[in-house]
């Protein structure tokens, strides 16, 4: 017997055949953002940092990530990268719905990302978090897995300069939230527009031969 959690995913999960990429620099609060925006959605969050985090500790090494570390701590990324992308590959297998968390640093990596997702039949948005230069490095050093603010730098300007090519990219699917000292009517504006694009009906002929055959697959 399929635990109630297994029925609900796969085909008859609300959200599938979406996905949204995250993109903004360090420090920009991507993380509070999809927290406040796409909560209770269902989404399925695909983050390579999180197992990072988790396997630098398990590893026992500096989460402020300290140079005399660099060759352990890059073992550890690819590890996590590697779990990362077979959690990615499961939820692709069922088509679910997706938040792509990423810095946005190279726009033809998401270029690639978004033509892929697209080939299987996901519509795809984009979620650009934005804040000034000064804020980054402010909640960059209150982080416990804090960067070198040269890095933090770099990867704003890189970011901000893609921002154009975005918008290009993803159109009517893109959406801007300055998370400088954002409040509750901005979080609310962003959570209906978010909504209203989940509940847009998926119809490209992809996704709608792929729900047929799976909807005939439980029929027999």
């Amino acid at each position: 017997m399929k635990k109630y959690h297994e029925l609900q995913e796969g085909v008859y999960d609300p959200n599938i055949f979406k996905a949204f990429f995250l993109a903004g620099g360090p420090g920009s609060g991507k993380s509070y953002v999809v927290r406040r925006t796409t909560g209770g959605t269902g989404l399925k969050v695909v983050n390579s940092d999180d197992a990072f985090e988790s396997l630098l500790k398990k590893a026992g090494l500096s989460l402020k990530m300290p140079p005399e570390e660099f060759e352990r701590k890059e073992k550890v990324r690819a590890h996590a990268k590697e779990l990362t992308s077979k959690r990615q590959a499961n939820y692709l297998d069922g088509r679910l719905g997706l938040i792509i968390d990423g810095t946005g640093r190279q726009s033809s990596k998401i270029l690639r990302q978004k033509a892929s997702l697209e080939e299987l039949g996901y519509d795809t948005y984009m979620i650009f978090v934005n804040t000034s230069i000064d804020v980054a490095l402010q909640r960059n050093a209150e982080r416990s897995r804090s960067l070198q603010p040269s890095f933090v730098i770099n990867s704003w300007k890189e970011v901000q300069a893609n921002i154009g090519a975005f918008n290009n990219m993803f159109r009517k699917g893109f959406i801007v939230i300055d998370n400088n000292n954002a409040d509750e009517d901005v979080f609310q504006s962003v959570w209906k527009r978010i909504q209203g694009l989940l509940r847009k009906k998926v119809t490209n002929t992809r996704a709608t031969n792929w729900i047929a055959m799976e909807l005939a697959k439980k029929k027999r």
